[in-house]
């Protein structure tokens, strides 16, 4: 089986993991799951360490789409080990659409694992929005190109409150604690304002408009669409990582909302531990073509 390996650095230790590729990319049977330097499973969700760093505002990101990509894959929170797939409506493998001028999505997109963005509970800093039930969405503006399953260091710059189908969405916007580019944004918002001229904004028009192709409407955003500071930003990962802490322990009553799974192969005394459990895989195979209807570039005003 062929292994992407790839390394993170946490506060504390370099830690390393890998992903192993089961199925083709861009099939239903496609999943890349998470294995550490000894080879052991484990959740992309759970088991990858937030390190999450005060100081220097710093933590874990897991990637899960490359810049100027189009498939939407996203980490699993329903099959067993979190594995990151492909998402799918109604069957059919999703794609995002060209929004001019972007192709894809305009940056390495991703999840803070140990992060969950709590479906039951409204809070304040929620503006009385529920959470969307997924990890924190992290937005990485670095020169690099991610790579499906990367799991690396990111510096936590400011966040952007996305309401989707009526759930907050938050976005964290960071970049690659090792990008060259990292040292120049300090301050967060106001240095990407004057290094990275536009990149804000036109990160917001991207979010605003890019399901509109698919017919949907325009989306809207909570504080007048204004990205907050890296301080505030750094509160909700806090927030996000606590509620995530009570859904590890089983400590949430989901009533009428399926949790995510919560197995995992390392957080000893929580009741989703697992023993010596292994997913099962598949031969990895070749990456399946697009079709070419992918590469409609679709226009609109503001």
């Amino acid at each position: 089986m062929p292994f992407n390996t790839v390394a993170s650095l946490s506060h504390s230790r370099r830690a390393l993991f890998s992903t192993l590729q089961s199925g083709s990319k861009f099939t239903n049977n496609f999943k890349a799951y998470l294995v550490d330097d000894k080879g052991k499973p484990g959740s992309f969700f759970h088991d990858v360490p937030l390190s999450l760093n005060s100081a220097d505002r710093t933590a874990t990101m897991v990637v899960e789409i490359p810049r100027y990509t189009q498939g939407k894959f996203e980490i699993s929170k329903e099959l067993p080990f979190n594995p990151i797939v492909q998402d799918t409506k109604k069957g059919k493998l999703r794609f995002v659409n060209n929004v001019f001028p972007f192709h894809g999505y305009p940056y390495n997109y991703g999840a803070l694992p140990q992060t969950w963005e709590d479906p039951t509970t409204s809070t304040a800093e929620n503006k009385g929005f529920f959470g969307d039930n997924d990890p924190l969405d992290v937005v990485e503006i670095g020169g690099s190109l991610g790579k499906l399953g990367q799991v690396k260091t990111v510096r936590i710059l400011g966040a952007l409150a996305l309401i989707d189908d009526g759930e907050m969405d938050w976005k964290i916007i960071a970049v690659d604690a090792l990008d060259p580019l990292a040292p120049k944004l300090v301050n967060g918002i106001k240095d990407i304002e004057k290094v990275m001229p536009a990149a804000l904004d036109g990160l917001r028009k991207w979010f605003k408009n890019y399901k509109r192709p698919t017919g949907k409407p325009e989306n809207a955003f909570a504080f007048g669409g204004e990205y907050l500071d890296a301080d505030t930003a750094m509160k909700i990962v806090e927030q996000c990582h606590s509620r995530w802490s009570k859904l590890i322990q089983g400590e949430v009553d989901a009533k009428r909302k399926c949790l995510p799974q919560i197995a995992n192969t390392t957080l000893i005394g929580t009741p989703g531990l697992t023993g010596e459990a292994r997913p099962e895989i598949e031969e990895a195979g070749k990456e399946r073509s697009i079709s070419e209807e992918v590469n409609t570039v679709y226009y609109f005003k503001d």
